[in-house]
């Protein structure tokens, strides 16, 4: 199994995700090649808590032009995770 710290990159804080916190769902940036369970079990050992369901999205990156050049941002992947009634995740509690 991969290292938990390489699935999960980082959290998605935006106005939707923060809508989903009322419903006890947390979204993450993840690894392009991560599959579902690999996502659950990184979630379950980083934060202590209980995942009932994960549903993932490939984000397809957007074209970008600088003058001539032409470019594209990088495809990445984006999880959200369903906990356990009563289970929560410390770092989203701010918001």
């Amino acid at each position: 199994m991969k290292n938990p710290r390489d699935i999960i990159k980082k959290p998605v804080i935006s106005e939707k995700s923060t809508e989903l916190l009322a419903d006890n769902k947390y979204t993450f940036w993840v690894d392009n090649d991560a599959n579902k369970v690999e996502i659950k079990q990184a979630v379950e050992s980083l934060f202590k808590v209980k995942v009932e369901k994960v549903n993932t999205i490939n984000v397809k990156g957007k074209r970008k032009r600088v003058r001539q050049f032409v470019g594209k941002t990088p495809d990445r992947k984006k999880a959200i995770v369903s906990l356990r009634e009563g289970d929560k995740i410390e770092i989203f509690e701010g918001l």
